[in-house]
């Protein structure tokens, strides 16, 4: 009867099993270390990530639309009723894309510089790419964290005009998470193609026409007259990530009004764009970025 010795076969399988293993424990190391230095300087992480939705929040969302014109009354400054109800899911996509960009982009850009401290992590047991791929992990999860913080601050700043419809918290917990990828994988794009004298630069014509053009202050259905505009939003990921916050926050709004000395009141919901092109959007964005970062992020490290 026939044997078969199957120890040389199995040999190459151990081999490789082992040196997957080394590379996924270098890699949860890496990962570890990172999440325990921004763990022990939290605070510093939210002031960071959160001073500035504060700010907008309490501008937009509450000083604005309370404007004592001087007679006792208050105007909404040329804001309507639901701005408030629409700024939000606004304020949450902006903070998790800017965090995780941020969280990528300016620890690369310095890691890229003169000192080349990314050559400490190259040393790890584990493929180059790998290293790109902890670095979008760990800054989508301080977008996911910066985020989800707004939701508080919202309820506490905002008081009556706060409104988070809750049958959609899975739809919504999966938007941030994407919106959060879709930062990372842009902030590692950015990283790697910015030189360390460029960061001002980098903020003065990357980020300022990304706050601007996001449909963070408004919704793309209402850009509908300014027709140019409403285009241009389109090339800019975080519409997407945006607009698919709004579906999956914003509820229906009861107002009421005065016409002919009578009080109405009215459910209005707020259009927004389609799921499947917010789908589309954010998926493109994550997969080009991805392997446009993970490409120019190799032939900056390997010489």
């Amino acid at each position: 009867m026939a044997t078969f010795d199957m120890t040389p076969q199995a040999a190459p399988v151990r081999k490789q099993r082992s040196r997957a293993r080394l590379a996924w424990t270098a890699f949860t190391a890496i990962l570890g270390r990172d999440i325990w230095v921004t763990w022990r300087e939290f605070i510093p992480f939210l002031l960071q990530v959160l001073i500035q939705p504060l700010f907008f929040l309490f501008i937009f969302g509450k000083v604005i639309p309370n404007l004592n014109t001087g007679s006792g009354t208050a105007t909404t400054g040329g804001f309507g009723p639901l701005f408030a109800v629409s700024l939000l899911p606004g304020i949450v996509g902006l903070t998790a894309f800017t965090a995780a960009l941020q969280g990528v982009t300016l620890p690369l850009v310095l890691d890229l510089g003169f000192a080349r401290e990314i050559d400490d992590r190259l040393q790890a047991p584990l493929p180059i790419s790998l290293v790109a791929v902890e670095k979008v992990l760990f800054a989508a999860m301080r977008g996911i964290i910066g985020g989800a913080v707004i939701f508080p601050l919202g309820w506490w700043i905002l008081g009556s005009s706060y409104h988070v419809r809750t049958d959609l918290i899975p739809q919504m917990i999966g938007m941030l998470i994407l919106v959060a990828l879709a930062g990372a994988t842009v902030g590692l794009t950015i990283g790697t193609l910015v030189k360390p004298e460029q960061i001002g630069l980098m903020f003065s014509l990357i980020l300022t026409p990304l706050l601007f053009t996001g449909c963070t202050y408004f919704y793309w259905s209402g850009l509908s007259s300014i027709k140019w505009f409403q285009i241009v939003t389109l090339f800019n990921p975080l519409t997407y990530g945006s607009e698919g916050l709004r579906a999956t926050i914003m509820p229906p709004i009861t107002t009421t009004f005065v016409a002919n000395g009578q009080v109405f009141t009215r459910t209005v919901t707020i259009p927004t764009m389609e799921p499947q092109w917010i789908l589309l959007g954010l998926g493109v964005t994550i997969v080009v970025f991805f392997f446009l970062g993970v490409r120019t992020f190799r032939s900056r490290v390997v010489s």
